[in-house]
Parts: C-alpha cells; sequence; structure tokens
C-alpha cells in the first residue's frame, strides 16, 4: 500500500500520478503498486515537485510496518526516535 500526499505541487504532475494511483481527495493518492513502480513514481515526484512537498507512507518491514519519506516543503516534519518515525507539527 502507497499514500502519497502533495503540496503546492504542479497540476500536471497530480494528473499524471492518476494513471497509476487514485486521488480520493486532492493531493491525496492511494494505491497497491509494486516496489520498483514506488521507486520511481517517488523519484519523478521529488524532481517535479518544484517548490512544493511530498510526503510518502508505504508499507515494509519494520516495527511499525511502514516508512515515511519526506521531500521538500511540507507542514510537518517527520522524526527517528530510536527508530520510530513520529510526526511533528511546528
Amino acid at each position: 500500500m502507497v499514500v502519497l500526499i502533495l503540496e503546492c505541487v504542479p497540476t500536471g504532475l497530480r494528473g499524471e500520478l492518476t494513471r497509476w494511483l487514485l486521488e480520493p481527495k486532492t493531493g491525496v493518492f492511494v494505491g497497491r503498486v509494486s516496489a520498483m513502480v514506488r521507486e520511481r513514481l517517488w523519484t519523478k515526484v521529488c524532481d517535479e515537485a518544484e517548490m512544493g512537498g511530498c510526503v510518502m507512507v508505504h508499507t515494509c518491514n519494520s516495527e511499525q510496518g511502514y516508512k515515511i519519506r519526506c521531500s521538500g516543503k511540507t507542514s510537518r516534519t517527520v522524526e527517528d526516535f530510536e527508530g520510530l518515525q513520529l510526526v511533528r507539527v511546528p
């Protein structure tokens, strides 16, 4: 399972992501893709986000069962506390 949250990114990028993922709400994408597709989508989003920011949450083999990645300017930050990823609201 993959969840992508985009903030202040070009509309064209959001439109392109709808080829692989569903967009239940503006800037929020959800889907189930392979690890290779997930990594390529993340690379594309990071390269084309311009002044915006993006957050990706995906399943993995960890204690929490998921991993969070951030890129660019996002409204929240992810911090690692002894192996646990927690979200900090400024």
